[in-house]
């Protein structure tokens, strides 16, 4: 009997691929590597792997995003074949697997894959890996295509490796493939033109005066301005409906408000079973209105769509590095994604989409989404790191290398997870986790949950956080019963059930089941999310309806939602996130907590440390007890050390400024003369500037800091003895030659120097300088003064730091001004012969 996969190579379907496999054979013969570029619905999903099945001996394992698409591929391809799942044409993902020993080719998730290089970086008995959709980005995507680079390089030689793309990302793909080989050339690149049917586009932007979202979410008018938009395109259009919103919730709003339209409405996303997919995804004898999230986007094809309603939104990984807080939030689609959209309504003939923006607002999109990995939490792509080995996230192929921060915030995750030691490597532990389908601290809380409450409902509560469920007041135990008695939660159910076996195997147990039976489920829910984030765990703050993250992030309910949680005194935050502009995040999943279960799910985050802090004036020392940010208890401290006061007080003078000091005028002239001769002469003369007094408080205030309690205290120093403590002893001798406090004019007048400028002033009657041929220099004649010389009225006069020459050019056109105001005033024409005299009035003519 032929090949199957040969026999429909030899008489393909009619798909704008089949012209490029003759050069992907060419490319697999000489190179073992290829990037097939091609848009949407030429069929290269379909006919792609039975091209390299023919070309190379063992399976050709397939990777798809989601779960929907790679059980539709795979369905697709049998179809093709004319036999059943599981035979030459199969596919795994979580917790569904259709294959056998026959099975040549195998489509599986990206995550799936993942898993399966780490636990066999060989793949034996796999001949190659077709990497589909790798322009989508997606952070296992990036990882799993680093880690087969990297495994051809060092490993398997002989392992082809293909990427599928839509966009020009596949050059860039191209270019690391490439450096698997000898020659280091780029990856062939087959390019494959598309031909969809033309795709109408209609611009529905809403209303104006309404808002598409607000800081909840997308509104309700803008829900109701999609739901008319299907009926518009239902109305005005033929074949099925396809509709794009950004996540589950925003399906199910569409749905309910699409009940009365003559057509079947069904919803599209992973959260559904495979029976619901597969109902979503079959044509039936009405017209359809199949209401999807993105993975209808690109590899997944819903047959009998000629009309594409979008939304124009996507849902994408955010992060808050600093303050631990990641979601998923609402962002506008980009243009490439748009058009991906767009085309799913081409490929039966032509189409058209209806945009729910307008044409201008689309001129302003992001050409593409960013990565993942720019954007997400790190933590599960770094612990695959740690099992890996890899000692240095830049020795990988990765087409963007992950943030730094991002990464050093994800290792300190793992280290207090305990799935890494100090050196980075993977503990037995931290394996373990990897091997768990959830992120890390779902993993954690999981396997540490177990014995606290029981291996059920530990898989129960974590499978819901996994699957991202939203309940109305973000009331965890409420979602989570309706889970328990929904009939939609079959992904829920099936991921329970494996979570559970993982439990009972790995998970801790030293608890005796009584206990784990003792906790209610409003507690156990909240312990097992503590466990999972115990930076989140929160307790109400005193007087007000706000509370305090362990992480240190402040948090509240929206007061629109009214949630049955808001008042409890503690809380397991399960979601936040922080609004643009607002210090404080918002609680959008939490459960019940009590302090003994957060000590029980925290306690690496339990410390007890003398806290000795300058508040309103006053030195406080307290003794406290600490929960991570969240105070526990408190109690005075009578004799704090002196180390810790000076703290304190430096912190407050570097907060206040150095004035919180009392500054005579005595004590202000000596810092200003120090200053001088620090700038002039530098060491051993010391630097008195307010950051370097602050930096050096005892070495200036000395032990008297230990008796400081209040501002008050501060102000009865002395602060001339203290500056005086600084002064560079033998050198301190020569203070008042090397900057004299006042210097002796001609007139008999000891005039005091201002230090207080960058080079010291001597303001003094012109008339008191007469007899001066130079002006004194300071510093060891470093600096001379500079004169400000002023009139009989003592107004300035003229500035100069050199007088012999002021006295020659400057000082006749100053003479003949002052002559005319001052006509009773001797004004002699050589001033440097002449007397110099402090009176301000002539004497009388004696008769």
């Amino acid at each position: 009997m032929p090949d199957p996969l040969r026999r429909l190579l030899a008489a393909p379907p009619d798909l704008p691929v089949v012209a490029g496999l003759p050069a992907l054979a060419d490319a697999l013969r000489s190179r073992g590597v290829a990037v097939v570029q091609a848009p949407p619905g030429t069929g290269k999903t379909t006919l792609v792997p039975p091209a390299v099945a023919v070309a190379v001996e063992g399976r050709v394992v397939v990777t798809q995003p989601s779960r929907i698409a790679a059980r539709a591929a795979a369905r697709r391809l049998a179809h093709l074949l004319g036999e059943p799942l599981g035979e030459t044409v199969g596919y795994s993902v979580r917790g569904d697997r259709k294959t056998s020993r026959r099975t040549r080719v195998e489509v599986v998730t990206t995550g799936l894959l993942l898993r399966r290089i780490q636990h066999d970086p060989e793949l034996a008995g796999v001949g190659a890996v077709v990497l589909d959709e790798v322009h989508e980005r997606h952070l296992d995507a990036d990882l799993t295509l680093a880690l087969l680079i990297d495994i051809r390089a060092n490993l398997r030689d002989d392992l082809t490796l293909v990427a599928m793309s839509a966009t020009i990302e596949a050059e860039r793909t191209a270019t690391l493939l490439g450096g698997t080989g000898a020659d280091d050339d780029p990856a062939p690149v087959i390019d494959v033109s598309g031909a969809l049917h033309p795709v109408e586009s209609v611009w529905c932007p809403l209303p104006p005066g309404s808002r598409r979202t607000d800081d909840r979410g997308i509104t309700p008018a803008f829900h109701d301005h999609v739901a008319a938009t299907v009926r518009r395109a239902l109305a005005e259009h033929e074949g099925d409906v396809l509709v794009f919103v950004p996540g589950v919730g925003e399906v199910d709003a569409t749905i309910r408000r699409l009940r009365d339209v003559p057509a079947d409405v069904r919803p599209l996303h992973g959260r559904l079973s495979g029976a619901e997919q597969d109902q979503a995804l079959s044509e039936g004898l009405r017209r359809r209105v199949v209401v999807s999230t993105a993975v209808a986007e690109s590899s997944l094809t819903v047959p009998g769509v000629r009309v594409v309603v979008d939304a124009g939104f996507s849902r994408e990984p955010r992060t808050d590095h600093r303050r631990g807080l990641s979601s998923l939030v609402t962002v506008a689609v980009s243009k490439a994604a748009a058009e991906q959209r767009a085309g799913r309504a081409g490929r039966l003939g032509p189409g058209a989409v209806l945009r729910c923006w307008s044409k201008e607002e689309h001129a302003h999109l992001a050409d593409h989404p960013e990565p993942e990995i720019a954007t997400a939490d790190l933590t599960a792509f770094t612990l695959e790191l740690s099992c890996w080995g890899s000692d240095d996230v830049r020795d990988l192929a990765l087409l963007d290398q992950p943030p730094a921060h991002a990464l050093e915030t994800a290792r300190r995750v793992l280290l207090d997870l305990g799935a890494i030691d100090e050196d980075g490597r993977a503990t037995p532990r931290g394996r373990v986790m990897a091997g768990v389908p959830v992120d890390p601290r779902l993993a954690r809380a999981l396997i540490d949950g177990a014995g606290l409450v029981g291996a059920r409902r530990a898989a129960e509560v974590v499978a819901m956080l996994s699957e991202d469920v939203r309940a109305p007041g973000g009331d965890l135990v409420a979602a989570l019963r309706s889970l328990r008695n929904g009939d939609r939660s079959g992904s829920w159910r099936t991921q329970v059930k494996r979570l559970e076996v993982i439990a009972k195997e790995h998970g801790d147990h030293k608890r005796s089941p009584d206990s784990a039976r003792s906790l209610t489920d409003d507690v156990a829910v909240g312990l097992v999310v503590a466990l999972a984030h115990p930076d989140r765990i929160a307790r109400k703050r005193p007087g007000g309806s706000s509370y305090l993250m362990t992480g240190g992030t402040g948090a509240a309910f929206d007061r629109r939602d009214a949630s049955p949680l808001a008042g409890l005194e503690w809380l397991a935050v399960g979601d936040a996130d922080r609004r643009s502009g607002e210090r404080e995040a918002r609680i959008r999943a939490a459960a019940p907590l009590t302090e003994d279960l957060a000590l029980e799910a925290a306690g690496p985050l339990w410390t007890e440390a003398d806290d000795v802090t300058w508040s309103d004036g006053r030195v406080l020392a307290r003794r406290r007890t600490m929960l991570g940010a969240i105070e526990l208890a408190s109690v005075p401290i009578k004799n704090p050390p002196t180390e810790a006061v000076t703290a304190a007080i430096g912190e407050a003078l570097e907060r206040e400024g150095i004035d919180l000091l009392t500054w005579s005028e005595a004590a202000t002239a000596l810092r200003a003369r120090l200053g001088f001769l620090h700038r002039a002469l530098g060491d051993p003369w010391p630097d008195v500037s307010d950051e370097a007094l602050t930096t050096n408080l005892d070495a200036w205030l000395g032990p008297q800091l230990a008796r400081v309690r209040s501002a008050q205290d501060l102000r009865r120093f002395d602060v001339t003895a203290a500056l005086r403590a600084l002064l560079p002893w033998p050198e301190a001798a020569r203070l008042d030659e090397l900057a004299p406090e006042r210097v002796e004019v001609p007139s008999g007048s000891n005039v005091r120097i201002d230090y207080s400028q960058e080079q010291p002033v001597l303001a003094v009657r012109l008339q008191e300088v007469f007899g001066w041929s130079e002006a004194p220099a300071l510093a060891d004649g470093r600096v001379p003064l500079l004169l400000h010389l002023l009139s009989p009225a003592r107004r300035p006069a003229a500035v100069t730091a050199d007088l012999d020459s002021f006295w020659d050019n400057g000082y006749p056109g100053v003479r003949a001004d002052l002559r005319g105001r001052y006509p009773k005033h001797a004004w002699p024409d050589d001033p440097r012969s002449a007397t110099a005299t402090r009176r301000t009035k002539p004497q009388r003519d004696r008769g």
